[in-house]
C-alpha cells in the first residue's frame, strides 16, 4: 500500500483540495488546547503543522513528508513503520488529529489502537471521514462507480456513526461525540 501513496503523493499539486482547508482547520483549532503535544496522523502535505506548535507529523509515504517539509519548515516529520507501528512511544501526545485519513487504511482497528497507545491518559482523539448517508452512497454508486468504488482506489471504506462508533469502542476508545459537519463525519473520542 505504501507503494500506491508515494505514487499519489509524487503525483499531486503543489495544494490538494484547498476548498477543504478553512473548515477543517477551525476544527483543528477548537480541539487544540495550550501547551499539546499532537499528532497529524496522515500529515500528507502538512499544512496542519501549521496551525500550531507542538505538532508531529507522520504518514506512510515519504513522498509526502518531502512536501510537508517544505510547508511547515522544521516540522517534526516522521514515517509510519512498515508493521504500522506509529514512530512515537506510549502517551507521547495530547491529541490525535486524524483528517481524512481512516477512509484509506485497510487495518482501521490496529489504527486506532496505536492511536491509544500513543495518547496521553487523559488523550483525545479527533477523526474527520467523508459523510456518506444513504442516499449519497446510492448516489455515488449510480454515478461514479469506478471513481469512487474501485478496487485499486485509495478509498478503501465508507464510514457511518455507527460504523466509526463501532470501530472506536472496539479499539478501546470512548466515543465522545460522532456528527455530519459540513461534508465531514467527525469523531470525536478519548482514552
Amino acid at each position: 500500500m505504501r507503494a500506491v501513496y508515494e505514487a499519489f503523493w509524487t503525483d499531486q499539486p503543489a495544494d490538494p483540495e484547498p476548498w477543504r482547508w478553512p473548515a477543517r482547520r477551525a476544527l483543528l483549532e477548537r480541539e487544540l488546547r495550550t501547551g499539546d503535544r499532537w499528532l497529524d496522523l496522515g500529515c500528507g502535505a502538512g499544512r496542519f503543522l501549521t496551525v500550531a506548535p507542538g505538532g508531529i507529523g507522520v504518514d506512510v509515504a515519504a513522498a509526502a513528508l518531502e512536501r510537508a517539509a517544505l510547508v511547515a519548515p522544521g516540522a517534526d516529520l516522521r514515517l509510519v513503520e512498515p508493521d504500522g507501528t506509529l514512530p512515537l512511544g506510549h502517551g507521547a501526545v495530547d491529541l490525535v488529529w486524524c483528517s481524512e485519513t481512516l477512509e484509506h487504511v485497510a487495518d482501521v482497528l490496529g489504527l486506532l489502537q496505536e492511536c491509544r497507545r500513543v495518547l496521553a491518559p487523559a488523550g483525545r482523539l479527533v477523526v474527520t471521514t467523508p459523510a456518506h448517508g444513504v442516499l449519497r452512497r446510492t448516489l455515488l454508486a449510480l454515478a461514479r462507480f469506478d471513481a469512487h468504488f474501485d478496487p485499486l482506489g485509495q478509498h478503501l471504506r465508507f464510514f457511518s456513526r455507527r460504523s466509526i462508533t463501532r470501530a472506536l469502542t472496539a479499539a478501546n476508545l470512548r466515543p465522545d461525540r460522532v456528527a455530519s459537519r459540513r461534508g465531514s463525519l467527525v469523531a470525536r473520542a478519548s482514552r
